[in-house]
């Protein structure tokens, strides 16, 4: 009897996902790419007579694409672990929801090798990059403008200098000074 509520519980996410790809023309190859899988992986998640996916990453990459809570997929185990929500990711989720951007209209905007890096970051996994054009580029997509996304630039920046062992208070000077040319140059 298990084994038969099991098939149905694997029926269930699998026609969630193919139906999804059918109702957004999202390719299976597009699909694997943006949740960093193989094209054959995919075909698996939709074959209601293969068992459902329960990699908790896999599944949080999925509900992600599909904007849906990963917990809608019976097979999803919540971790463990406390959730860290990052301000910077929230701000960009709340633009992405402003303009009424899909995630995947978003992750189409971005080249193929990127878009699992964006599913990353929009389900918290990853912060935002350190690297100024990445970032600008999300920004741009979002139409978010320079002077409202460097100061999250800037945070996860100090960040880093903090975690690699930096005091910031005894380098403000220092910090200071830096953070006044990258606003030059940003500002540019």
């Amino acid at each position: 009897m298990s084994t038969k509520s099991k098939a149905i519980v694997n029926l269930k996410s699998s026609e969630k996902v193919a139906n999804f790809l059918e109702s957004n023309h999202l390719h299976k190859k597009d699909f694997a790419e943006m949740i960093g899988v193989t094209l054959s992986y995919v075909y698996n998640l939709i074959d209601s007579a293969i068992p459902f996916s329960t990699r908790g990453i896999t599944l949080e990459r999925i509900a992600t694409v599909m904007d849906v809570e990963p917990e809608e997929f019976v097979e999803y185990k919540i971790p463990q672990e406390p959730l860290i929500i990052d301000e910077s990711v929230e701000f960009l989720k709340d633009k992405q929801q402003e303009k009424g951007i899909s995630t995947v209209q978003l992750l189409k905007s971005f080249p193929r090798k990127k878009r699992v890096e964006i599913v990353d970051i929009l389900r918290g996994a990853r912060p935002i990059p350190l690297d100024w054009k990445e970032l600008s580029l999300i920004a741009q997509v979002l139409d978010i403008n320079k002077e409202e996304i460097y100061p999250f630039w800037e945070e996860r920046a100090r960040q880093l200098f903090q975690s690699a062992g930096m005091n910031l208070q005894a380098n403000q000077g220092l910090v200071d000074s830096m953070f006044d040319c990258a606003r030059d140059y940003v500002d540019k």
